[in-house]
């Protein structure tokens, strides 16, 4: 995170709707468990979600196919199915499509 662009969240944008997307891109980077999901959410947002926001999320994926679930004693790890790998291209485009123009002009403007 650019610590100097993305200090909190402003109270015009929130994240709801981003957080499957932001979920599968996370698990693209290497399996992680719920905590570790988590936190970096809240090393990248300022606020750390909650359980109640994060364990729906990942049941939904997992009911969709795009995550799957280990268990290993007390600890479940999740990582990204092929078939959330395709669905997380898939969504970049569709975002890089979307919004790729404001990001890039966001960058030049404010992020420097």
């Amino acid at each position: 995170m650019n610590e100097k662009c993305c200090q909190q969240i402003p109270d015009c944008c929130d994240m709801r709707g981003m957080l499957s997307f932001f979920i599968l891109w996370l698990l693209s980077k290497r399996p992680l468990n719920g905590q570790e999901i988590c936190e970096e959410l809240r090393r990248r947002r300022g606020t750390k979600p909650t359980a109640g926001t994060i364990y729906p999320a990942l049941r939904e994926l997992r009911k969709k196919g795009l995550v799957k679930m280990e268990r290993m004693g007390r600890t479940t790890t999740y990582t990204l199915s092929d078939d959330g790998k395709e669905g997380l291209e898939k969504a970049c485009r569709y975002f890089c499509g979307a919004f790729g123009e404001i990001f890039q002009e966001c960058t030049k403007t404010v992020c420097t």
